[in-house]
């Protein structure tokens, strides 16, 4: 049973605590460019933040806003993804890769019928919705003496074209792609700690490395 004031309503902006609460994001936007603010300004402006704001929540703050100037700037950007195959029912294109760049950015494409396992990301991340819908729902940990993986479901969002969602490291979500089309996200996430990555059963209440 889902609590009642735990769906999201109302707001384009949105970050998800480790709590599996769904909290909407009133941030400042910022004033279309002149000129185009391409790939390399943003990440540019990324990495600057990434050296003077430690705390995850306010780096998805300060980056989320970034993301929306790129995508509303960079239009040839919302063309960048494969066409994900029936199987597996998805793809993943990167955008930039450096090995000593700590970041990863790239465009997904969901079929809709597919699931994602329920999972946290063991780092701070950020998902805006290209086109195409997409349900995530939201979960906490709910430990016991005999489970102490177990989670419970807190609540779900369904995010439209135009919506941008954060990730804090350890916020737990499942995605699932709606309608007929395919669900095109843009990604981006920082150093993953892979040995706190997790993928959770709620049946079985266990988890393993994700």
């Amino acid at each position: 049973m889902l609590e009642e004031n735990s769906l999201c309503v109302e707001s384009q902006d949105w970050l998800v605590t480790e709590n599996g609460e769904c909290i909407a994001l009133t941030l400042d936007e910022l004033q279309s460019p002149v000129k185009p603010y391409r790939l390399y300004r943003f990440l540019t402006q990324l990495e600057d933040i990434l050296d003077t704001v430690a705390d995850d929540r306010s780096r998805i703050e300060a980056i989320a806003p970034l993301v929306r100037k790129l995508l509303t700037s960079s239009y040839w950007l919302q063309m960048e993804f494969i066409d994900p195959p029936l199987d597996p029912g998805w793809s993943v294109r990167f955008l930039y890769e450096d090995r000593d760049f700590p970041l990863t950015v790239q465009m997904v494409a969901w079929l809709p019928g597919n699931f994602s396992p329920i999972h946290n990301h063991a780092t701070w991340g950020i998902v805006a919705l290209i086109s195409g819908q997409e349900k995530n729902r939201f979960w906490r940990r709910s430990p016991t003496p005999e489970y102490p993986d177990g989670i419970d479901l807190v609540g779900e969002r369904i995010l439209v074209p135009g919506d941008i969602i954060g990730f804090l490291p350890d916020a737990i979500h499942s995605v699932e792609p709606l309608g007929t089309e395919p669900a095109i996200t843009f990604n981006l996430y920082g150093v993953t700690d892979y040995f706190q990555r997790f993928e959770f059963d709620p049946e079985t209440r266990t988890a393993k490395n994700f």
